[in-house]
Parts: structure tokens; C-alpha cells; sequence
């Protein structure tokens, strides 16, 4: 059920460790007063970040915002593998990393960076035949998944800490939608023959939204705010301002000719600023992806 005056936009949370996604939603649709609430590009319970929030008509920006590029700090744990390829999973196995030098962990980084072909963790949320990559793997039917193409924009080595046999890795990544940083500390570690897994992750940056701009559970909870629907796609999107009667056209799903602006998702406004709707061109032509006015 949705409250009077339930308020559409953005709210980026600063997703605090030990809480799912989906228990960052619950909170925020009881805090908003509305269930039409999601989110754009999980994160495990183990990390912390930036979780992008929409909030009623801003829920409709919210699986293209899913494809933006995104930051995060790193901390990988050379000497052990896991079932999970984080420090929730079991040790599966290991080698000490004692005789493991700081220019072959940055040697092994370079073919884990640029565009690459990554195997999802066996632990995900990637649908097989239908059913969760996770709960086949639980229910010991554990999945062959598919290497897929994703992009390491910049895989970098801030600092190394030994904890005796052990090696931790400081990185900060660069990467695109789809990336898991779980199993680039996974097949770090296989690179080094020593095994390998993610102990801490923090998304700092996801499109244009940055850590600094995130709010917490808590500080929402005192005073929930969103950041308006018109505001917030002018913010992640490129913008086009229509003419009264391109407004009215695109408001009723018409299409427009091209304008220039690729063939990524843009913002469109009315001559009152109001937000009409998200349109991509192709072939010429703009169409709507969303509209959003009556």
C-alpha cells in the first residue's frame, strides 16, 4: 500500500555490512511509507556502499542505472580459498604466500584487468534453468557457469599486509555492471597458485553516485529525504529540454527525431522543468524507455 503523498526519487544509502539489499529496501519502503520501492546492483551482506534506492515513479530508472560503471576498495585474502570466494564460505584450501613477492601479485593482476571473460562465483544470484546459482550449490548441485565478458577498468594494488602465511591485498577496482569482485580475488589467487578470497569490500562509486552523497540506515530514519525524481535523473542521465509540443507528443509515447545523443538512456524535460520521460535513439529515431508524467 502506498501512503498519501509518498515521495518519488532517489535515495543513495550507505548499505551498512550484515544487511542484504533487499533488507536495505524493507527498511526504506517502511520509512517511506510505500512497498514500490527498489534497488540498482546488489551487494553482499559482507559490503558496504553505495546502494542506489528508487523510491515509486523513480523505480522505473532504476534497471538502467544497473548497467553504470562502478568503484570499490578491496581488501583480498592471498593463502586461502573459499566456497564462497568471501569470508562468509568454508576454507576449501590454501598455500602459505611466504615466498609470494609484491611484483608477482601485481604481474598476476594485469591479465584480470581490461575486458575479460569472468566465471561468476558458484554463490550468486545468476539464474541457471531458471533456480538461483546459490541454492543449487547449497543443495550440493553446484552449477557450471559460464564465463562471461566484463570490464576491469583499473585493478590497482594500494597496499599488502602479512598476516603470517597469509597476504592481503588493499585494491581499488574500477569495473563494470556485472563485475564480481569476489572472483577476481578468487582467480587472483588461482593465478598465484595460492588460493584466494575477498575479506572486505566498499562500492565508493556507482555512475555518478558517490560514497559522499550516501546517507545511513540511521541518519535516514531521523530525517528520510529522497532526492526528487526530476533532480535525480538530470543527475545520471544526459539531458534534452523539449518544446511544449514535443512534450505533449512524448508524454503519449511518440517518437522524435534524432537529436544527437547516442545510444544511451537520456533524461528528457518539459519547458517547466518537469521530467517527461527516459528515451534512447536508434535508427534515427528517439523513443521513450519511460514516461513519467500522466
Amino acid at each position: 500500500m502506498t501512503a498519501p503523498g509518498a515521495p518519488s526519487g532517489l535515495v543513495i544509502v550507505d548499505k551498512p555490512t550484515g544487511m542484504t539489499s533487499h533488507d536495505v529496501v524493507a527498511r526504506i519502503r517502511r520509512l517511506a511509507g510505500t512497498r514500490r520501492v527498489g534497488h540498482a546492483g546488489t551487494l553482499d551482506p559482507m559490503a558496504t556502499g553505495v546502494l542506489v534506492v528508487g523510491v515509486e515513479k523513480a523505480t522505473r530508472l532504476l534497471g538502467h542505472l544497473t548497467l553504470a560503471d562502478k568503484d570499490y576498495l578491496a581488501t583480498i585474502r592471498l593463502g586461502q580459498a573459499t566456497s564462497t570466494d568471501d569470508a562468509e564460505g568454508e576454507v576449501t584450501g590454501g598455500a602459505g604466500t611466504a615466498g609470494l613477492a609484491e611484483q608477482a601479485v601485481r604481474a598476476a593482476i594485469g591479465p584480470l584487468t581490461g575486458d575479460i571473460q569472468q566465471v561468476p562465483p558458484g554463490v550468486s544470484a545468476i539464474k541457471v534453468a531458471g533456480q538461483r546459482a546459490y541454492r543449487l550449490t547449497r543443495d550440493g548441485r553446484a552449477p557450471g557457469l559460464a564465463a562471461r565478458p566484463v570490464t576491469v577498468a583499473s585493478f590497482q594494488v594500494t597496499a599488502l599486509r602479512r598476516h603470517g602465511d597469509l597476504l592481503d591485498v588493499d585494491a581499488a577496482v574500477t569495473c563494470s555492471s556485472g563485475t564480481y569482485i569476489r572472483a577476481l580475488a578468487r582467480d587472483l589467487g588461482q593465478a598465484l597458485g595460492v588460493g584466494g578470497h575477498l575479506t572486505a569490500l566498499r562500492r565508493t562509486r556507482s555512475g555518478r553516485y558517490r560514497i559522499e552523497a550516501a546517507r545511513t540506515l540511521g541518519a535516514l530514519s531521523a530525517h528520510f529525504t529522497v532526492t526528487p525524481l526530476a533532480e535525480a535523473a538530470a543527475a545520471a542521465f544526459p539531458r534534452l529540454d523539449l518544446t511544449e509540443d514535443q512534450a505533449r507528443r512524448v508524454a503519449h509515447g511518440a517518437r522524435l527525431p534524432a537529436a544527437g545523443l547516442g545510444r544511451d538512456p537520456a533524461a528528457v524535460f518539459g519547458p517547466d522543468g518537469a521530467l517527461i520521460a527516459l528515451m534512447r535513439e536508434e535508427d534515427g529515431q528517439a523513443r521513450p524507455l519511460a514516461v513519467f508524467v500522466p
